[in-house]
C-alpha cells in the first residue's frame, strides 16, 4: 500500500507567522450551539501563511499570479535532500548532495523542529542567493524548505528570491518534513487558485 504524508503545516490560531504577515484567525460567524442554522467560519489570513507556494508576482509586479502556475510543475516526482548545515546553504552543500536531473527539491533541515515551539525563529536555515542560482543552472523548477521563507531573515533585497522566481521557478514554504525520509516521492502540491495572487495556501502530500 502507498504510504501518504502529509508535510502541511496545521493552520491554527498562534501558529508561527512571518513579521508583518497577517497571523491566522478562524472566527465564528454563525454556530448551531448559538441558535443558527449552521456552523460558518471566517478565515482571516494572509497569502503566504502556513504552507504556501510563492509565485512570481510576489516580488514582480509583472509576474505571474498563482493561479496561473502549472500543475505539471505542481504534481510529480520530488526529491527530499536532507541539509545537516544550519544556517546559510551554500552552492557547496547542493553539489555535495548530488542533484542530477531533479525538477522538485524539498529541502529538510534543522527547520523542521522550529514547529515544535511557538512563536517565529529567526535563526532558520535558508539558501543562499548562490544556492539559489544553483539550483536554477541545474534546471531545478520547484523549490520547497521547510520553514517560512527560503531567504536568509530580512536579507535586504531578497536575492535568493529574485534568483528563483525572475527565472520561472516555484517556491514552496513552510513545509514540515520532519518525518520524510530522504528520497525520491510523489508530491501532490494544490495552492488556493487565488486569481491573481502573489502567493497562497497550499496542502502538500508526499507519496511512497
Amino acid at each position: 500500500m502507498p504510504r501518504f504524508l502529509d508535510v502541511s503545516a496545521p493552520l491554527v490560531a498562534g501558529m508561527p507567522t512571518y513579521p508583518g504577515n497577517p497571523e491566522f484567525e478562524l472566527q465564528a460567524v454563525k454556530r448551531v450551539a448559538q441558535g443558527g442554522s449552521s456552523n460558518v467560519s471566517r478565515l482571516v489570513m494572509g497569502t503566504h501563511t502556513g504552507t504556501h507556494v510563492d509565485a512570481p508576482k510576489h516580488f514582480f509586479d509583472d509576474g505571474a499570479g498563482v493561479d496561473t502556475l502549472g500543475l505539471d510543475l505542481l504534481l510529480g516526482r520530488a526529491r527530499v535532500v536532507e541539509i545537516t548545515r544550519r544556517g546559510g546553504i551554500g552552492a557547496e552543500e547542493l553539489v555535495a548532495a548530488g542533484l542530477r536531473e531533479d525538477i522538485r527539491v524539498l529541502f529538510k533541515t534543522s527547520n523542521s523542529a522550529l514547529w515544535n515551539s511557538s512563536g517565529f525563529h529567526q535563526d532558520y536555515t535558508y539558501l543562499t542567493e548562490a544556492a539559489a542560482r544553483y539550483l536554477v543552472d541545474q534546471g531545478v523548477k520547484v523549490v520547497g524548505i521547510d520553514y517560512l521563507s527560503v531567504e536568509q531573515f530580512k536579507k535586504p533585497g531578497a536575492p535568493a528570491h529574485h534568483a528563483l522566481l525572475s527565472q520561472g521557478v516555484v517556491i514552496i514554504e513552510g513545509l514540515n518534513l520532519a518525518d520524510a525520509e530522504p528520497g525520491m516521492y510523489e508530491m501532490y502540491c494544490l495552492p488556493l487558485r487565488i486569481v491573481g495572487g502573489d502567493g497562497a495556501p497550499a496542502r502538500v502530500v508526499l507519496k511512497r
